[in-house]
């Protein structure tokens, strides 16, 4: 099983999860030409693409998605209040909308998907963790604040891609105006670096060969400020922590047994 990232942050997201064949993009925040040309950075083409799996309606989140869905006749799972609010009607009378009960687990083709409901100001909002069997990955991003069962359900993940939107202070003292302050710390909007630190603290990452940086702030973090947040947390040193970036994303990243 292994992911990639084709971009984290405000102005665009996309993950590549695979496992025996089946790659399921998580969101589709860029263009279907930026899309396309981010795909063979990962040497990937989009008519590979199982699925398109939806987290929420905003724009950089789901920029690309009707168009692609529409032009490969590839199908898209999300909430129904994700897509009201994202006007995916044509592509439900196309045939290509599936519907997620964020409360009830599903599958596409090989890979299990776990919809985890999370507080942010959407309609009907949700992350994922995904397995084939042997593996976790987790994606937790989007998400204004941690609850009890967050943490229960992360724990003992092998590759967590998990939100550092922002440091506190430079977005106390940043330019932003107080409304979007609010919005982006408060309890339904984005994890700070304290937060993360916060829930890997709280839940079992003794498993973990992968953990990703995701979601970071052009403008109100850095990445050293994230990583070394992290790292707190692990113990370990910050450069063992990935950074899944907004121009690069994130190169192939393959879960293994240890020998």
């Amino acid at each position: 099983m292994q992911f990639a990232s084709l971009g984290s942050g405000s102005r665009g997201n996309s993950t590549l999860i695979e496992a025996d064949g089946t790659a399921i993009l998580v969101d589709c925040g860029f263009s279907m030409r930026e899309t396309e040309r981010r795909l063979q950075r990962l040497s990937r083409e989009i008519k590979q693409v199982s699925a398109i799996l939806l987290t929420h309606e905003h724009g950089y989140h789901v920029r690309g998605v009707a168009s692609l869905a529409k032009k490969y006749d590839i199908p898209v799972w999300s909430s129904r209040g994700t897509a009201k609010a994202a006007k995916l009607e044509e592509l439900n009378e196309l045939g290509l909308w599936n519907c997620i009960d964020i409360h009830q687990n599903f599958e596409i083709d090989y890979i299990q998907i776990q919809p985890i409901p999370v507080p942010h100001d959407a309609k009907e909002p949700c992350q994922f963790i995904f397995s084939d069997g042997d593996w976790r990955i987790g994606v937790l991003t989007d998400t204004g604040s941690i609850t009890p069962y967050i943490e229960e359900q992360y724990s003992a993940c092998d590759a967590f891609l998990l939100e550092a939107n922002h440091d506190e202070e430079m977005l106390a003292n940043g330019s932003y105006p107080n409304s979007l302050k609010h919005r982006v710390g408060g309890d339904y909007g984005h994890l700070n670096n304290g937060q993360a630190k916060d829930l890997l603290n709280a839940i079992d990452i003794s498993k973990l060969q992968y953990l990703v940086a995701s979601h970071i702030s052009d403008k109100n973090n850095t990445v050293a400020l994230a990583r070394d947040k992290m790292s707190e947390a692990l113990d370990a040193d910050a450069s063992w922590i990935d950074v899944a970036s907004q121009d690069e994303g994130l190169e192939w990243r393959t879960l293994r047994h240890h020998l």
